[in-house]
């Protein structure tokens, strides 16, 4: 494989973990503390997006909350798994 086609694999510190949850949503609280731990330990950052404040947001994810966007992918909705989450940040 040419060496320009070759993907490049990312650190877990270049990676970027968005929750996109609401206020009063006990599973958004659940989610916050797994991404939390998780990026602390794998270095990875992570922000918090509220769908009551974000109209496009709110439109793409009000059934699914709490989502978890990897590098503005999904990667789960409603429960995150610690580990698929830091196996995901590793990959």
């Amino acid at each position: 494989m040419s060496p320009l086609l070759r993907r490049t694999k990312k650190k877990p510190a270049d990676r970027v973990v968005t929750l996109v949850g609401k206020p009063g949503c006990h599973l958004c609280d659940d989610a916050r503390l797994v991404v939390s731990a998780v990026c602390e330990e794998t270095g990875a950052s992570w922000v918090e997006k509220d769908i009551t404040r974000d109209e496009a947001l709110h439109q793409e994810y009000w059934e699914q909350v709490p989502v978890v966007l990897i590098d503005g992918e999904q990667h789960t909705f409603w429960r995150v798994d610690p580990a698929r989450l830091r196996t995901a940040l590793r990959a």
